[in-house]
């Protein structure tokens, strides 16, 4: 079970985050808070709920809100991001994508890469390399990001939900295709950072 704190000055965005989750197994809103991110009350809930993920429609995400729980963006094209902060533009995710990223940076923990990785198709993003170029199936390039984020064969699996098996035959092809013999030299490849050895 995934606990979310949904927090967002804006009702509608509150509203619909909190319907949209109460129709999925699997996930529970623990928390709702209306004030912008910056205020006192958003600290207090996410210390008094625990959640596994802090859901935050806002471009800014306070240190101490990040140190209670992993915190995901919804942010706006343009708007400035902290460091170190997974985050999604509005307008340019699916709700599937905002399932998985959600997912992805609750196992990740605020430690983890997945801050420079899991923007699927945000346009403002940098990140998502051309699938062509490397030949990989849309399924490989959703198993490569989760593996770039830092998630287990066992989380990928629950992730997409599919087996550890699938997981391991998925990885093989990538690997085959990306030219790499361990996850770091893939996730290297597929991040543009690889050097020629």
């Amino acid at each position: 079970m995934l606990r979310v704190l949904v927090v967002s000055p804006n009702p509608v965005v509150r509203a619909g985050l909190t319907t949209l989750f109460g129709a999925r197994a699997g996930l529970r809103v623990v928390g709702v808070v209306a004030e912008p991110p910056d205020a006192r009350e958003t600290v207090t809930t996410a210390r008094r709920t625990a959640p596994d993920l802090i859901l935050l429609d806002s471009a800014t995400a306070p240190r101490d809100l990040t140190a209670a729980a992993p915190v995901l963006l919804l942010t706006h094209p343009g708007a400035g991001v902290p460091e170190g902060v997974p985050h999604l533009v509005h307008g340019a995710f699916t709700v599937a994508e905002l399932l998985r990223v959600m997912r992805a940076t609750a196992h990740g923990g605020g430690s983890s890469t997945v801050s420079n990785i899991l923007r699927f198709r945000n346009p403002a993003s940098q990140m998502q390399p051309s699938v062509g170029r490397f030949g990989l199936s849309a399924r490989e390039a959703e198993v490569m990001d989760l593996i770039a984020s830092g998630m287990t064969n066992q989380q990928i699996a629950a992730s997409c939900s599919i087996t550890e098996k699938t997981v391991k035959n998925h990885i093989n092809r990538i690997f085959a295709k990306l030219d790499s013999a361990t996850r770091g030299e893939a996730i290297a490849s597929w991040l543009g950072t690889r050097t020629a050895s």
